[in-house]
């Protein structure tokens, strides 16, 4: 008694299509009399109606794609000539002892930052008695010596914070520690905060911020030596 044979399965066909290319060159009818179910609105469309759909779909894909990477373009070089300027002005600092606060100000005003404080230790003596060399506590020291990236989340009640003129309006902050490079110890550090607790937020790419604490630190080397 022969074996059953097995039914012709949706995959069967598949394959069969795919193994037989000329299959349609054979039955070119067919192509216009299959119709698909369009997802726009369910309607009955010929087969190349639904080809047409799926690569005008493509098409708006790869437009939204291209947008976006316009977009960061932009983005990216707005950001480039706000360090540029940032960056200039620290060059034009005629007087050692002025540079904290003009890049502080110059970073609040670039950069948009709600507020901006940053204290200085380990100076050299000239600059002992300057406002940047007073008032940060050994808990603040030790903090910024065991930031390894810049710190980014809610204001935790960090002892730095009260540098700020509103503490109070710190919902977010950004730590940056400021060292004279990779295995060096930390000689200050840089508080960014905002009244927005989503601004700095915890886990987000601290890329740019780094930069911005490399050129702090390298900058501020006049008052070191």
């Amino acid at each position: 008694m022969n074996a059953a044979i097995p039914p012709i399965t949706e995959e069967d066909i598949a394959q069969f299509l795919i193994h037989t290319p000329d299959f349609f060159e054979r039955h070119a009818g067919l192509l216009s009399a299959v119709q698909l179910t369009s997802p726009h609105g369910g309607r009955a469309v010929s087969l190349q109606e639904r080809q047409a759909e799926m690569l005008r779909e493509k098409i708006k894909l790869l437009e939204q794609r291209l947008m976006e990477m316009m977009r960061h373009g932009n983005e990216n070089m707005l950001i480039a000539d706000k360090l540029l300027r940032w960056s200039r002005q620290m060059f034009l600092v005629a007087r050692p002892a002025d540079l904290p606060s003009v890049l502080v100000s110059e970073l609040r005003s670039q950069f948009s930052v709600p507020q901006a404080a940053m204290k200085l230790w380990d100076l050299a003596e000239v600059y002992a008695g300057e406002p940047f060399a007073q008032g940060a506590s050994d808990d603040v020291k030790s903090l910024a010596r065991s930031l390894t990236a810049p710190y980014c989340g809610v204001n935790a009640g960090f002892d730095a914070v009260q540098w700020l003129d509103d503490p109070e309006a710190a919902a977010s902050v950004a730590l940056i520690p400021l060292t004279a490079g990779p295995a060096s110890a930390a000689f200050g550090l840089l508080v960014l905060a905002s009244p927005d607790s989503q601004r700095y937020q915890a886990g987000m790419a601290t890329d740019f911020l780094e930069r911005i604490g490399e050129l702090a630190s390298a900058a501020l080397s006049r008052v070191r030596d």
